[in-house]
């Protein structure tokens, strides 16, 4: 179980947003926290702390008039810490190495696989070959609808007809090195994981998996471990201190790191 950094770019802005309020229309999003420092700030910070595998995200549509300011964001990041951070948002095998070249350990993809709700295996097939599965992450974020987590896309408005399982994640694992797994519905509310998408995560357990999602405490954190087996790794967002919340970005390390040390 490993801490996993983030930097979420929205309208140009390092932000931390409620995830399931994200529209495409008016650019809009119910914010959190919208920083003062650039994502560079961040980027290096977590190159001084040792923490890789972070995950840049950019949360604008490339038809949005934000979308320019908020790629130039996640360049920054990127160069500030080379093959540190993950980046995604709008992926596809005609730019994936664009972002690889301009830093990027790997890219990270849903919408370009999961077309108009269904597994595009074609779009999958052209990204594995552009980057290969050792630069790519599968992201499945998903939300709850008749009892099931089903894959969303588009920003996490559009829900698909993959559902979470364990199989699904079999299917997917030749084509990746890690999985990526949003729980959109406490996305940002600081309010408790979404225990049963980490079961799912920790009984698979078969590659690198990073949960986010509601996690508020370091009794949520011990609960991930627990319910994960201590496969699963863990992003903080909002109750981060460096995102206005109550967590202390020092305090969650030396926690993970006693964590491992535990195990």
């Amino acid at each position: 179980m490993e801490f996993r950094p983030c930097i979420d770019i929205h309208n140009g802005k390092v932000k931390q947003i409620v995830g399931g309020s994200l529209l495409d229309e008016a650019d809009f999003a119910k914010e959190n926290f919208v920083s003062g420092f650039d994502s560079s700030f961040y980027a290096k910070l977590y190159e001084k702390k040792g923490i890789k595998g972070g995950h840049v995200i950019l949360l604008n549509s490339k038809e949005s008039e934000h979308y320019e300011a908020t790629k130039s964001q996640a360049l920054e990041a990127l160069a500030a810490y080379p093959k540190g951070l993950q980046v995604g948002g709008g992926i596809t095998a005609e730019n994936a190495m664009e972002f690889i070249g301009a830093g990027a350990s790997h890219v990270i993809v849903t919408s370009y696989v999961f077309k108009d709700g269904k597994i595009h295996m074609e779009n999958l097939e052209k990204l594995r070959d552009a980057v290969s599965d050792k630069q790519l992450v599968i992201d499945l974020s998903c939300r709850k609808k008749d009892g099931k987590y089903y894959i969303v896309t588009d920003r996490w408005q559009k829900f698909t007809d993959v559902v979470l399982t364990e199989e699904t994640l079999d299917f997917f694992a030749d084509y990746c090195d890690e999985f990526l797994v949003h729980a959109v519905d406490v996305e940002g509310k600081a309010n408790g994981i979404e225990q049963e998408v980490v079961k799912i995560l920790g009984n698979w357990g078969k590659k690198t998996v990073t949960y986010a999602g509601g996690i508020h405490s370091y009794e949520d954190l011990r609960l991930l471990k627990e319910l994960g087996k201590g496969r699963v790794n863990a992003t903080i967002g909002s109750a981060l201190d460096l995102f206005g919340g109550n967590m202390e970005f020092e305090e969650v390390l030396r926690f993970m790191k006693e964590d491992r040390v535990e195990r």
